[in-house]
């Protein structure tokens, strides 16, 4: 997987358990996913389509690091999927512990919001890769 995007959980982030945010963990994904899925499919007009159950594994609390990491899994005609891991880091011995792991599917859309076609260039160069 890659590395996307690294935050550190910060007393806004903190919901009433003392724990990061679901949501906010959530929209960590999302963005650091979207940003993928635009840069693969060359296009900034990807939108979510699906994120599959997420299961928080592990609490995040105040002053942790967490690393986001993504991998492209498939591509269909206008959408992609990610598998996606939010892994907590430990800055002292650099060791990383999951906190959540989803898979989400991005669509390509055109300026109504209809879905289109990813480029048939970018398909056939994900295939190959895959392939």
């Amino acid at each position: 997987m890659e590395l996307l995007m690294t935050k550190v959980c910060m007393t806004k982030d903190i919901g009433v358990h003392g724990n990061l945010f679901g949501g906010i963990m959530l929209s960590w994904i999302d963005e650091a996913a979207v940003a993928m899925s635009n840069r693969i499919c060359k296009t900034p007009n990807m939108v979510t389509r699906k994120m599959t159950e997420i299961l928080f594994e592990r609490p995040v609390k105040v002053g942790h690091t967490i690393n986001i990491y993504g991998k492209a899994v498939t591509m269909g005609t206008t959408s992609i999927a990610l598998n996606v891991e939010a892994r907590r880091y430990n800055v002292y011995t650099t060791e990383e512990d999951v906190v959540c792991r989803t898979q989400i599917v991005f669509v390509r859309i055109d300026e109504e919001g209809n879905k289109i076609p990813i480029a048939g260039e970018v398909r056939r160069k994900f295939a190959e890769e895959q392939g």
